[in-house]
């Protein structure tokens, strides 16, 4: 996330004494990021609260901190270009992707991906002979380009990593399969290559409605004959069993329950 973008709904504090009592919808201010201090914009009226995880807004900015956080802004493009001539140069198999001046000037940030490690000592002396600032290239994964880069998903709207996930949760295969979804690369991965992060996000719905369901490929018994499992409809709460003759045969959850329950 670029300095610029970053979004304060919410003051960190556990007091009203710790938190600033002058900040407004639309100021600036300082934040605390991981990667150190960083300019904000206020999007909603701020308010006290005890909720772990928030950002902490350190102060509001200066009118001067804004006018030069911009001033970097512009140069970072021009930065971005005389990097990637001297990648060039060397031969080096890395992608750039952006450039970032952290706030108040004091480092300069490149990214970039890469499918292996990359020596770039030699570049990061080149960069700091032409910048005079400490530099720092971060090497990030095809989830995190996707993250910084932005698309459309294919459901048309903004990638997920892009609009709102702060962090990539554990997306797999066993995810799809539990959800009766079709094992087609292109309607289940992501812009990035990797599985859609949206599988997860009902998968332990699905698991919850399939508490009780005899397992794909389990005989049981069914007034109609014995029969195999063959499919589970989660959202219609019932499985279809194959039974001998070859017929497909659908019962619900609750009636397969009732002839359980029959049985013992």
């Amino acid at each position: 996330m670029k300095s610029c973008n970053v979004r304060i709904d919410r003051i960190a504090g556990t007091t009203e004494m710790e938190a600033p009592d002058d900040i407004r919808r639309g100021d600036y201010v300082v934040v605390e990021m991981e990667k150190g201090p960083c300019l904000g914009v206020v999007t909603n009226t701020p308010v006290v609260t005890e909720k772990e995880g928030l950002k902490k807004i350190v102060r509001k900015a200066t009118d001067d901190e804004v006018t030069q956080y911009y001033s970097l802004k512009e140069n970072e493009k021009p930065a971005l270009d005389f990097c990637r001539e001297k990648v060039r140069e060397m031969g080096l198999p890395m992608k750039l992707l952006f450039a970032e001046y952290l706030f108040g000037g004091t480092k300069l940030l490149f990214y970039f991906v890469s499918e292996n490690r990359v020596d770039f000592r030699e570049l990061v002396k080149e960069l700091a002979k032409e910048f005079k600032i400490r530099i720092e290239l971060r090497q990030v994964g095809v989830r995190d380009e996707v993250k910084i880069i932005g698309g459309l998903g294919n459901c048309g709207n903004v990638c997920c990593c892009k609009k709102f996930l702060n962090n990539f949760s554990i997306v797999s295969i066993k995810m799809v399969k539990e959800q009766s979804l079709a094992l087609n690369p292109a309607k289940i991965s992501g812009i990035c290559g990797r599985l859609m992060c949206c599988l997860s996000y009902e998968y332990d719905m699905y698991m919850e409605y399939k508490k009780g369901f005899p397992k794909l490929g389990k005989r049981i018994k069914l007034p109609q004959g014995e029969g195999k499992v063959v499919k589970h409809n989660t959202l219609s709460s019932s499985i279809t069993v194959e039974v001998e003759d070859g017929k497909e045969i659908t019962i619900t959850a609750k009636d397969l329950q009732t002839l359980k329950n029959a049985g013992d």
